[in-house]
């Protein structure tokens, strides 16, 4: 599902090998590409600007590290309820791999038990580990839904994500006030009936003070 788990990640530093130019450490890495950007990498402001950069790298995508299956199976109860749980308004923040820019917006789940429900915090959580990589927005849709239907089996699974993308509004079009909205409906969510249910949930307003 990803790269596999890299032991002792914190004190093994980063190193790509490539055929005739030797091991680069991931900040010598970073230090190239400031002065090929015209950079000077030895001036006060970006000394530390490679470490920082290989740091925030792995915090970013740290995702890659940890198993979806094992945050959800730790948290599996057994339950006689049938009705839609959801979760929403998930805030998520992720790189899109076509320009490793940010998108970020909110992550709305929803799924109807069949005989487990999944403890709520970790809804977030696998929403986290997947946004923590590399991604598109469509894939990161379609990857938290596979996963709890995997999961619990339910009758169903709907995710929803609305997002916004620094590719188009830094780039590109430059379309500041854009939005991107995905969806992936699993089972029971892909009838007319359940779909709307859960469409016109996340529409309604907070009350009481949530």
């Amino acid at each position: 599902m990803g790269r596999p788990m890299v032991v002792n990640k914190a004190v093994k530093p980063a190193v790509v090998a490539d055929e005739g130019l030797g091991a680069f450490s991931t900040q010598e890495m970073y230090r190239e590409i400031l002065s090929r950007l015209g950079e000077d990498p030895d001036r006060d402001g970006l000394l530390a600007t490679p470490e920082r950069v290989e740091k925030s790298m792995a915090f970013l995508t740290k995702g890659y590290d940890q198993d979806p299956a094992q945050i959800l199976h730790g948290a599996l109860f057994d339950v006689d309820y049938d009705e839609m749980v959801i979760v929403k308004d998930i805030e998520m923040f992720s790189l899109c791999e076509h320009h490793m820019l940010p998108f970020f917006g909110k992550v709305h789940v929803a799924y109807i038990p069949k005989r487990k429900v999944i403890g709520l915090s970790k809804i977030p959580r696998l929403v986290e580990v997947f946004a923590r990589r590399l991604q598109v927005q469509e894939r990161l849709t379609r990857q938290i839904a596979d996963a709890i239907q995997e999961a619990i089996e339910p009758q169903g699974v709907g995710v929803v994500i609305e997002a916004r993308h620094l590719c188009m509004m830094m780039r590109g079009i430059e379309k500041q006030h854009s939005s991107t909205v995905t969806s992936a409906m699993v089972g029971c969510f892909r009838q007319k009936e359940t779909r709307t249910e859960f469409l016109a949930l996340l529409r309604q307003p907070a009350t009481n003070g949530v």
